[in-house]
């Protein structure tokens, strides 16, 4: 079950930039924290073994003066020590405990084990007294005698605790300033992402025009805006043809199909011999055959979208296959009265799909034989009815060129032209689905190639265009001569 945000919290406390913020900010304080705390332990503990090593210094000194010249000497460099010293303390008792000499006023309680370390013992001010740190070293001397050597360490002991007061100062303030950061840029970003998800409901509910706008910072939510304003594009364009093609469906199957319906009653209806439902039937089946055709055409063209051809390349000789379908093309050109014409600059081997380059190029001639009579005004003899069909290499790769001499299509319909079902014969007299250019085109996108539509002065210039990779090159370098054919 997924858990459901706390209202109770601020919208930007639940964006994953103040999360993050806040997460980095908790460890960069707390491994701070550590860091500062280990610093100042260790200047603790090094002050503290400094101290004890020269109490230990001045402690041995003493003892050696009493081991050498007596009590006496030592009670007399206490007392001279004692009235000199600013932070140095001492205390000198007898066997008994009574004090002899020092300027501490008792023995600390927290040495009474005989052992060094810290105490606390006052100090008179002029508010009253004052309890300061200090560390002792108690010493043995002969006779039973006991002297405390010790220091005072509250300076260094306030200079410390500033220091951990300023690191802790620091560390909220870090904090504070963290948590700002966080809360701006989680603002930032919160009102980025507002706009994306209103975006986003503006399309979900059937505005596929609207667009995420960028602010132009090149980051990465302006990388996420483009990137999702490219998938909208392409939404909408795949939206906008699949409405193109339900209407032209409805537009260009409702005709065959009632046709085909019509002449089915008309057999019914008239027919009166074998003969007769016998002509029914074969007209039936051959407007039937036709829809066949348009849907098995929708159908290639959609799997030519859909899927990848990388496995079903090969390398063959382009030269050899557009040569073949010229001459196959060759007598349907005759009897429409043109004339096709191959040149191409020998063997061009590629690396692409034989059998779906095949049918592009096989639409191209079938076009150019089907639309390619020249139009009253430039048609001048039998070089107008000529389709010209050519091979070239390129920088990129290969081109295949036909170009005939008819109508052309205008400037402005040539990128229609190339959608489904699209037919810029107004009365649509001719034969033909207007799927033609539409699957050459998918083939050449499933190939990374493209289809160019250009004016041929007068008629239409159509070019096939894919890449081809740079080891074929060498493979039909060994042919240099020319190759024309006309059939």
């Amino acid at each position: 079950m997924l858990a459901r945000a706390n209202p109770l919290l601020p919208a930007f406390t639940r964006t994953t930039a103040f999360r993050l913020m806040a997460t980095y900010v908790a460890v960069f304080v707390t491994v701070a924290a550590v860091i500062a705390g280990v610093i100042l332990w260790q200047t603790n503990e090094l002050l503290v073994r400094q101290v004890f090593a020269t109490l230990s210094t001045e402690a041995e000194g003493l003892r050696e003066l009493a081991l050498q010249r007596g009590p006496e000497a030592t009670l007399r460099s206490v007392v001279e020590r004692s009235n000199d010293a600013r932070s140095s303390l001492y205390f000198l008792s007898d066997a008994q405990g009574r004090k002899l000499a020092g300027n501490l006023n008792r023995w600390p309680p927290e040495l009474r084990e005989g052992k060094g370390g810290l105490f606390n013992y006052a100090v008179a001010s002029d508010t009253g007294s004052e309890e300061h740190l200090a560390i002792g070293l108690p010493v043995l001397l002969p006779g039973g005698q006991r002297l405390l050597v010790a220091r005072d360490v509250e300076e260094p002991r306030q200079f410390i605790e500033r220091v951990r007061l300023l690191f802790v100062g620091g560390f909220g303030l870090l904090v504070l300033i963290g948590l700002a950061g966080g809360l701006l840029a989680s603002r930032l970003i919160l009102r980025r992402i507002t706009e994306i998800t209103a975006t986003s409901d503006s399309i979900m509910s059937g505005d596929l025009s609207q667009r995420i706008s960028t602010t132009g910072s090149g980051d990465e939510l302006d990388d996420l805006a483009r990137s999702l304003n490219a998938m909208l594009d392409r939404i909408e364009h795949l939206m906008a043809g699949l409405r193109e093609v339900s209407d032209n469906i409805a537009h260009d199957l409702k005709t065959p199909l009632n046709r085909l319906r019509n002449r089915a009653e008309a057999a019914l209806r008239e027919a009166r011999t074998v003969e007769d439902y016998q002509e029914g039937l074969e007209r039936t089946i051959d407007e039937a055959d036709e829809i066949i055709r348009t849907f098995n055409a929708l159908l290639l063209i959609a799997r030519l979208e859909a899927g990848a051809v990388d496995e079903s390349k090969e390398v063959f000789d382009l030269t050899a296959l557009v040569g073949d379908l010229v001459e196959l093309y060759g007598p349907h050109a005759e009897e429409s009265h043109r004339q096709l014409s191959f040149e191409a600059p020998g063997e061009i081997f590629v690396l692409a799909n034989r059998q779906l380059i095949g049918q592009a190029v096989a639409n191209l001639l079938d076009n150019a034989i089907k639309y390619g009579e020249p139009s009253p005004e430039s048609a001048n003899g039998a070089g107008a009815r000529a389709i010209e069909v050519a091979l070239q290499r390129t920088e990129a790769g290969v081109e295949v060129i036909v170009a005939d001499h008819g109508p052309g299509i205008p400037q402005a319909d040539r990128e229609r032209a190339l959608k489904r079902f699209v037919r810029l014969e107004a009365s649509r007299t001719r034969p033909g689905t207007g799927l033609g250019l539409s699957l050459v085109a998918a083939v050449a996108r499933l190939h990374d190639g493209q289809v160019r539509l250009e004016d041929n002065e007068p008629g239409l210039r159509v070019i096939l265009s894919w890449p081809v990779p740079a080891g074929l090159e060498a493979s039909d370098s060994r042919t240099t001569g020319g190759e024309a054919r006309s059939c």
